[in-house]
């Protein structure tokens, strides 16, 4: 019996579910701003009580505060953000498939500044060419792009280029570090909790009361899909490895697709389910054949992958 498979599911759901939970707080009218605030704020309360639960002590190390800052610009604060406002104009189902692009450009960044993966060699190479053939099918370049969905799915796209490029800066410089996750997730999800109260009351006003189901789906989204999901998914990588928590990824589309479909009552296109299943078959084609790196999804959102 593969005991890790009851934790792999959950988390795969908690993440996939983040779509639709975003779906729900912007069309009750809480601007992009603020729902990536709430989650933020949610998420890094959950995490520093852990923190707190566990004994250990908030790291004093400057350059590790500084890092953190710099990692929460772009793991949280800008994509959380961009997901948001790109819900505004998309579905959820469609977001969530723009989600599954973040591997693709966690590999392209890390070819660019990881020395290492200078040379990622012609199966990687087709599977990012791939992604992109995967994407444009999802956007339905055939279309146009002049629309108003464009722009929303647009915005999708580069939070989860966003990731990438967060993903390739904690591997580059906090990978190493002697703290625990905990520790670092508390400290990345609490700069972002900070930055975004200083951003979102300037560009989004005062917060309002979005009636109970915007405030329930609020609180989900970061105290669960911010907070202990994080820490779900470090269970997932001691008890099955990088391996197994990393094909999330894979799964967490499923997730974002039934849910907007059944719950949220979205049309599900035939270029999205087409699309998607070019986007994570480019996954599969980018992942490295001998020891994988392990790189943490948004709480995706992943770390918020959504």
């Amino acid at each position: 019996m593969r005991r890790w498979l009851p934790g792999f599911v959950a988390l795969s759901a908690i993440w996939g579910a983040s779509f639709a939970l975003i779906k729900v707080a912007v069309d009750a009218g809480v601007p992009p701003a603020w729902v990536a605030l709430w989650r933020s704020l949610l998420g890094a309360l959950t995490l520093w009580a852990v923190l707190l639960l566990r004994g250990e002590r908030a790291p004093r190390d400057r350059a590790l505060w500084g890092h953190s800052a710099v990692v929460a610009v772009l793991l949280n604060t800008v994509p959380f953000t961009l997901f948001s406002f790109g819900e505004t104009r998309v579905s959820s189902v469609l977001a969530g498939v723009m989600n599954a692009t973040t591997p693709l450009f966690t590999m392209l960044f890390a070819v660019l500044t990881v020395p290492e993966e200078r040379r990622p060699g012609a199966r990687r190479l087709s599977g990012l060419a791939l992604g992109f053939v995967g994407v444009l099918t999802v956007l339905g370049v055939w279309h146009g792009l002049g629309s108003g969905a464009t722009v929303g799915a647009l915005a999708c796209l580069s939070a989860a280029c966003c990731y990438g490029a967060g993903f390739a800066y904690l591997r580059r410089f906090l990978s190493g570090r002697p703290e625990s996750v905990t520790a670092l997730s508390a400290l990345q999800i609490g700069c972002a909790a900070v930055e975004l109260a200083l951003v979102a009351p300037l560009v989004a006003g005062a917060p309002h009361w979005p009636g109970g189901s915007a405030a329930a789906a609020l609180l989900v989204l970061g105290a669960l899909g911010t907070g202990l999901a994080y820490l779900l998914n470090l269970g997932l990588v001691r008890a099955a490895g990088t391996t197994v928590a990393s094909a999330v990824t894979y799964v967490m589309p499923l997730w974002s697709t039934a849910l907007g479909a059944v719950f949220l009552a979205e049309p599900v296109g035939w270029n999205a389910l087409a699309g998607g299943a070019l986007v994570i078959a480019a996954v599969a084609l980018t992942r490295p054949r001998r020891a994988p790196v392990a790189v943490p999804p948004p709480p995706k959102d992943r770390q918020a992958v959504g």
